[in-house]
């Protein structure tokens, strides 16, 4: 039976597809943005008591030091994050890796629809996927300063830039700052994910799951073939190899440290995904990365890990359908300072005024410093 309600919305309907002549076409429905994010005071209960700087632009922690700081809230790019002419430029190659070519991750997944939340289980989601096949894009700096046949320190980043469009930035900042004697000549290997996000895509899955699985790929699948296409040889030292991503990149480089200490011990994050994100739910770890601050980070001996974090006032809040109170990525960075500082690990965390998810107009300010900070320790000759 249709309803009078329905009646009307279809004569409606009709009504407005009279109104356009046979040439012309109803305008596409304007895609909503989502809301911006409240604005989280720094100084909010439970937050981390934060050393504030004088607030000038391009103005950053000190590099020997741990804690939480306060940047911004205007911001400049410092000297080291532009193309600087007469300093030794690396080398940027890429190569891609099939999805059938990969013994994990093979095929890749892709949801139907976001999915809905699970009646039974108010801290998962029930999504339904298919199987996709793809190709990701591994791009490569490797230092002038590289003499062949010696071990070399490298980084790994994740969302790296697809095919043909090599992002520079992070090479520009390694040149200049490897010039400098401020890091060593490290190989940065910018590793694509399996497309989309979130829980029921390849990217998601990839990481957000909270276990060694993507270490293992990177590990056994990724460098090898990067020493291989470039004559390269890369450290075993976890002190000489470090991780660093954004978002949920920022929650798979702690994931990947935090699960495979004995590979890395050198982890940097910007907005990271420290909320409940994981897909499918996993009763060992029930409430995703959230769970780092929640229980594995208190309840674990300290690992070897240095970690560098930010995040911004405005940064994502309950980004889906999801009420589980574990979807503040402001509360949740918030808290894993604060359980860093409780077990002594040594940590930086930068709190950003007047920055969003992502933190991109701080980026060319506090990339450089959080790279110098992450490489302390480590001999700039080695």
């Amino acid at each position: 039976m249709i309803s009078l309600r329905n009646v009307l919305l279809l004569g409606l309907t009709t009504f407005s597809l009279s109104a356009f002549s046979a040439d012309q076409k109803p305008a596409a429905p304007k895609k909503q943005d989502r809301p911006q994010p409240p604005t989280r005071p720094f100084d909010a209960p439970g937050a981390p008591k934060f050393t504030r700087l004088d607030g000038k632009p391009g103005v950053n922690p000190p590099v020997d030091a741990d804690g939480d700081f306060l940047v911004g809230p205007e911001y400049a790019a410092v000297p080291e994050a532009k193309f600087v002419e007469g300093v030794p430029h690396g080398k940027v190659q890429q190569f891609s890796i099939d999805s059938k070519d990969c013994k994990l991750f093979n095929p890749g997944i892709a949801r139907n629809v976001f999915g809905t939340v699970d009646p039974k289980n108010p801290k998962t989601l029930i999504v339904e996927t298919h199987p996709i096949d793809y190709k990701r894009t591994v791009t490569v700096y490797v230092p002038a300063q590289y003499q062949a046949g010696t071990a070399a320190p490298f980084i790994v980043t994740h969302d790296g830039p697809g095919m043909g469009k090599p992002d520079m930035n992070l090479a520009h900042i390694l040149d200049n700052l490897i010039v400098q004697k401020r890091v060593p000549a490290m190989i940065a290997i910018m590793i694509a994910s399996g497309g989309g996000d979130a829980q029921g895509h390849e990217r998601g899955r990839e990481y957000d799951t909270m276990s060694g699985l993507y270490a293992e790929f990177i590990e056994n699948e990724v460098l090898p073939l990067v020493e291989k296409n470039y004559g390269v040889k890369l450290t075993k030292d976890p002190e000489g190899r470090a991780t660093m991503g954004t978002s949920s990149g920022g929650s798979a480089a702690l994931i990947m440290a935090w699960y495979h200490p004995e590979l890395y011990h050198r982890v940097l994050t910007l907005s990271g995904t420290f909320v409940n994100q994981q897909w499918p739910f996993n009763p060992e770890t029930p409430d995703g990365a959230w769970g780092f601050h929640n229980k594995l980070i208190p309840e674990s001996p300290v690992k070897p890990l240095r970690i560098w974090m930010a995040v911004g006032d405005r940064d994502n809040y309950n980004p889906n359908v999801m009420r589980d109170g574990m979807h503040d990525w402001v509360e949740a960075n918030n808290r894993m300072a604060t359980v860093l500082k409780a077990k002594g690990y040594h940590y930086q965390y930068l709190y950003c005024l007047n920055s969003g998810h992502g933190v991109g107009n701080a980026r060319s300010q506090i990339t450089p410093h959080a790279l110098e900070w992450l490489w302390k320790g480590y001999p700039v000759g080695k």
